[in-house]
């Protein structure tokens, strides 16, 4: 192989995946050689992928490891211990976030160079097809107009120059030199089979391509969503969030480890045949294309000579020579064979056609077009497609630690939710200054005794003994007992609970709380005024 090429080198990133060890399902050593379909090789590709599954079931394991320990240690519900364990949890769960954004970003730009990349690949590969439908193209309509065309003129010329020999002579001389050029065109390669092959592999890898770019954009989406979650869960200490967190978590992360799986075998694959293309094109092409022409296309090194150089010469020359011969008819035999100029110009317009086609087939032909095709592609499948593969399967790493630490922080805040609702569970919902209390007298006011709101018994009584409350609640007694605190402590005191009938210095109450107490007040006085008649 000709080491003059320098037009493509191969990335530092498609050498070290070259480097990587290719072993088979047995451990066995397997060539590094870009061969798909070799069995031994798909093996050693599906064994990148058994590795992050392996990968996969020791994250799962050490999850399930760090559930058990915390589910079974036991937690000092200390006031300190509880502030501490509720600021970790908060400060993990924002890096986790910080983290699945981060990867989330990198998804999106290996995902976009990667789609890049694979249509850079699509266009050449179109470009590619659409020179060689065009040399079949021109070939084919060349030899039908020297074959079929051009044999009808002569055909009836020879009928009109029958009695002269010499024009009849020159007319099989023009006949040879079309014979010359379909034997020429005949010798060059048919690209049909190559098209049709071009085609197929172009439209199938939109294809997957399109359904690939997708797939990771609805994971991102799904990335977020799962962050936002979890954002909302600890912000309204919701569990039945924090349980959808851990659970479409726990998906998202299978998720990841199957696309780095995807990724590391597909950034594989791609990098062994980004360290040798031609080879694999040689590979592919023998039998279908000569040797001779394939190295033209690949290498296109000036210093060589192209292998049709000799067909289009021989095709230039025919047509130069049938073009005198026909201008010399029209010159002198159409002044005695006037019937003839008809099918002679007939001649000379097919034969400038002709050669309008062959400087086309020249251009198609030449190894520059379709050599920029090829770097084209090579530029897009082993810089941008193979760049943006290893950013996917870094965005697959960072989420996969991004999920699993939120899932190690979701039994955290579990408990921390549980020991919140617990100390809100400890107060009295008999309390009258309990809001809720409150909100539920409001609806549902109490039909026995005031026991639910404060006691009348005391150590000098019974509760046989109790007056009507009318009796004992006014505005006054509550002045009183103010100014009897102010005279006890020198500055009036405001206690939160009633102290009424425990034969102490009675309780003072603040300006909000002496209109909630004596609302209230009113309102079971309303209630129980028929109960205890005056």
């Amino acid at each position: 192989m000709p080491a003059a090429r320098v037009e493509y080198i191969a990335p530092w990133w498609v050498v070290w995946l070259h480097s990587v060890p290719r072993l088979g399902l047995r451990l066995q050593p397997v060539d590094s050689t870009f061969s798909p379909n070799d069995e031994s090789y798909q093996e050693s590709l599906l064994f990148l992928g058994l590795v992050a599954a392996v990968c996969l079931g020791l994250n799962l394991l050490f999850l399930v490891a760090y559930l058990v320990c915390v589910c079974c240690c036991r937690r000092d519900d200390a006031v300190q211990t509880k502030q501490r364990h509720s600021c970790c949890v908060t400060w993990t769960a924002v890096v986790a976030g910080l983290v699945c954004c981060a990867a989330v970003g990198v998804g999106f730009y290996g995902n976009s160079e990667t789609n890049d990349g694979v249509y850079q690949l699509v266009y050449s590969l179109d470009d590619a097809n659409h020179t060689f439908s065009g040399i079949d193209a021109l070939v084919s309509g060349t030899t039908q107009k020297m074959k079929v065309d051009l044999e009808q003129h002569l055909a009836r010329l020879s009928e009109i120059f029958a009695a002269r020999g010499d024009y009849m002579q020159t007319l099989k001389f023009v006949q040879q030199m079309a014979d010359n050029i379909v034997v020429q065109l005949s010798g060059l390669p048919v690209w049909r089979e190559a098209t049709t092959e071009l085609t197929e592999l172009s439209d199938q890898t939109a294809y997957v391509e399109y359904y690939r770019w997708l797939s990771y954009l609805l994971l991102f989406i799904l990335d977020l969503v799962i962050c936002l979650i979890a954002c909302l869960g600890l912000a309204k200490r919701s569990k039945c969030l924090l349980v959808s967190m851990l659970c479409c978590g726990v998906l998202s992360l299978f998720l990841s480890w199957a696309s780095l799986a995807a990724d590391a075998a597909a950034a594989v694959g791609t990098s062994d045949f980004c360290a040798a293309p031609d080879t694999f094109v040689l590979n592919v092409t023998q039998g279908h294309i000569s040797t001779e022409v394939t190295r033209y296309y690949l290498y296109c090194s000036q210093r060589g000579s192209s292998p049709f150089q000799q067909t289009l010469t021989v095709f230039q020359r025919s047509l130069t020579t049938m073009q005198i011969q026909v201008s010399g008819l029209l010159q002198f035999a159409v002044s005695l064979f006037p019937t003839a100029e008809k099918d002679l110009l007939g001649v000379q317009l097919l034969l400038n056609s002709s050669e309008s086609s062959l400087h086309q087939l020249t251009a198609m032909l030449d190894c520059r077009g379709l050599h920029k095709d090829y770097l084209d592609a090579l530029a897009g499948i082993c810089y941008d497609g193979l760049e943006g593969l290893l950013y996917l399967g870094l965005f697959s790493l960072l989420a996969a630690f991004a999920f699993s630490t939120m899932i190690c922080a979701g039994p955290q805040a579990w408990k921390h939710f549980t020991t919140r609702n617990r100390d809100y569970d400890d107060i009295d919902d008999e309390d009258p200054f309990n809001p809720q209390a409150r909100r539920i007298a409001a609806h549902n006011p109490p039909r026995g005794q005031l026991r639910s709101f404060c006691s009348y018994s005391s150590g000098l009584g019974s509760q046989t003994s109790l007056q009507p409350p009318a009796q004992t609640i006014s505005n006054a007694p509550v002045s009183e007992y103010m100014n009897q605190a102010m005279l006890f402590g020198g500055n009036p005191r405001y206690e939160n609970v009633p102290l009424i009938g425990r034969g102490s210095p009675p309780p003072t109450y603040s300006p909000s709380m002496r209109a909630t107490y004596l609302s209230v007040a009113d309102e079971h006085l309303r209630h129980y005024g028929n109960e205890f008649p005056a």
